[in-house]
């Protein structure tokens, strides 16, 4: 099973090796999407976890046992076809390729299947037609 989460911690937390506790203990792979994590500040994560349901359950207990924020991601990327002028900067910085042009007619394409949120592609848009949705 796969759930997208964001992780905060702490000021005093910050220096935790989280992703290798989860792996080494709860056999929960986390692949990190976006990182903003420094000595001495708060620090924020948004990963992807997979693993058993129940590993996965006892994985995020843990992570709020250590005092780590745990939110799950329920927003979804939106892109305004009205406003959108096909330029394909989004493709560029997209992970998992789920924004890409279409080969014949360059037109943008959208595999929400494919979306992480990670939320790169928004501030990347010049004309900012893409913006995000719970």
């Amino acid at each position: 099973m796969k759930k997208r989460v964001t992780l905060t911690f702490p000021r005093r937390t910050v220096h935790m090796p989280i992703t290798y506790r989860l792996a080494k203990e709860f056999n929960v792979a986390a692949n990190i999407i976006r990182a903003q994590v420094a000595p001495n500040q708060v620090g924020k994560l948004v990963v992807e976890l997979l693993g058993d349901i129940d590993e996965l359950e006892a994985a995020i207990d843990w992570m709020r046992s250590q005092d780590v924020g745990v939110s799950f991601a329920s927003r979804e990327i939106v892109i305004d076809e009205n406003i959108c002028v096909d330029c394909g900067l989004c493709t560029g910085v997209c992970p998992t390729e789920a924004l890409n042009l279409h080969p014949q007619t360059f037109q943008l394409q959208f595999m929400r299947s494919r979306c992480v949120v990670c939320e790169q592609c928004i501030p990347t848009c010049p004309v900012q037609a893409i913006s995000t949705t719970f």
